[in-house]
């Protein structure tokens, strides 16, 4: 299992990585915008997490005689994602600290302007400038960093596996007891 694991959280991982990657020069020019590349982004994740449907049916084929529990298939998926996720936030921390040592500030400024431009209430404005300072802080702490990171795709992870877990689970035969 553990072989299965490493090399379907590895696939993931590097596919959430080109999309990271890809996505941020794209930022950067101007060709889409924050809430453009969060749709790149979730689609990325949501590309990469269906190597847990992949990992989970080959464990089962190749390793279980073609059965599975849900659990067990559960178990298989969540490792998949949380390895996936932990390259994720790894590639953001080279990403973050090599090329976009300034993303936290670009972005609280898009949201603070998005957030005035929506017309907010001046205790509103006064809310989300805390909020957005509190996330700079954090921000700045690399081990709170990489786990707000790696909670971007765990989730998708998460509901992937036990759609996947559903699907692939399957009980083995057992040829019916005779009959007197």
């Amino acid at each position: 299992m553990t072989r299965i694991v490493f090399i379907f959280g590895l696939i993931a991982s590097v596919i959430l990585s080109i999309f990271m990657f890809s996505t941020f020069p794209l930022l950067k020019s101007g060709v889409i915008s924050y809430e453009n590349g969060a749709l790149v982004g979730y689609t990325g994740m949501i590309i990469a997490m269906v190597t847990i449907f992949f990992g989970i049916k080959s464990y089962r084929d190749n390793h279980l005689n073609g059965t599975i529990s849900f659990g067990k298939a559960a178990g298989v998926g969540l490792l998949i994602a949380l390895i996936a996720a932990v390259g994720y936030a790894i590639s953001w921390e080279f990403y973050f600290n090599l090329l976009a040592p300034d993303f936290m500030e670009k972005y609280s400024a898009m949201y603070l302007e998005k957030a005035k431009s929506s017309g907010v209430t001046e205790a509103e404005l006064i809310k989300v400038i805390a909020d957005t300072d509190q996330m700079k802080e954090i921000y700045k702490i690399p081990i709170a960093r990489f786990g707000v990171t790696m909670m971007e795709p765990l989730p998708v992870g998460i509901l992937i596996t036990l759609v996947s877990a559903a699907l692939l689970k399957k009980k083995q035969f057992l040829p019916a007891a005779p009959t007197a």
